[in-house]
């Protein structure tokens, strides 16, 4: 059993060298694939030193800031020539805890399609996060679930297992939204599909290095893209 955890990476020396040691050193013995989308602080620089000491840790560079979705695809692309069984995703800042990999993990083992690391599917779970963003990330995911119908509390969570067979059986290249709106797209395809969806209740912190990524543009695009997602036709891969 294969599984490899996908980081995407701009311009996080702060964290990156932390965040892959924390979770190569899980006992599922997870592989880590590091996204850099040409960081110019050298992000690629530290994870290719460790790649020295490190058969487990693996890195595609790119040309520039090219998205968070365009990113992940690319990751899952890598990941399925590959041969892993289970493909996560992760930010690389400590918000979402390594250790959690583990329980998702094992909902995916118990017959789970795709596992959702959620902020809300119990309360809200954040820490650190002002209030403000904490009501604009709580109701974004109200509002997708009222637009979409889709049974899910946190639509637009970034810690997220995917079964091999869901990602094989998605048409990549058909996925629009390239910021935060692809975490919802691709969960809508996934939901659409007809495969089985967990969520796990986890604790978000917010990153104490680095600066966070977010923007208006990414949030007008996920905004305005969730009124289109019902209108879209979704088949299985041919």
């Amino acid at each position: 059993m294969k599984n490899i955890v996908i980081i995407p990476t701009y311009n996080e020396k702060e964290n990156i060298d932390a965040i892959v040691d924390a979770v190569l050193a899980l006992p599922s013995g997870f592989e880590v694939l590091v996204i850099d989308d040409g960081s110019p602080d050298g992000t690629a620089s530290i994870v290719k030193a460790k790649q020295e000491r490190e058969n487990r840790l693996h890195l595609v560079e790119r040309s520039g800031k090219l998205g968070l979705g365009t990113a992940y695809i690319c990751g899952f692309r890598w990941a399925l020539e590959h041969g892993y069984d289970h493909i996560f995703e992760m930010d690389a800042d400590f918000s979402h805890n390594p250790a959690d990999l583990e329980r998702m993990l094992g909902l995916a083992l118990g017959g789970a399609d795709m596992v959702v690391g959620s902020r809300y599917k119990c309360g809200v779970n954040v820490v650190n996060w002002p209030m403000g963003r904490v009501i604009m990330s709580y109701y974004a995911s109200r509002y997708v679930r009222l637009v979409t119908g889709m049974p899910i509390n946190d639509a637009t969570a970034g810690f997220v297992c995917y079964s091999a067979k869901v990602l094989s059986a998605i048409d990549l290249d058909s996925i629009a939204m390239r910021g935060y709106g692809f975490q919802i797209e691709m969960k809508y395809t996934v939901w659409r599909l007809g495969f089985n969806i967990e969520e796990l209740s986890i604790i978000f912190t917010d990153r104490t290095l680095g600066t966070s990524k977010m923007n208006s543009g990414i949030f007008g695009e996920a905004f305005w893209g969730v009124l289109k997602l019902p209108l879209r036709k979704i088949r299985p891969k041919s």
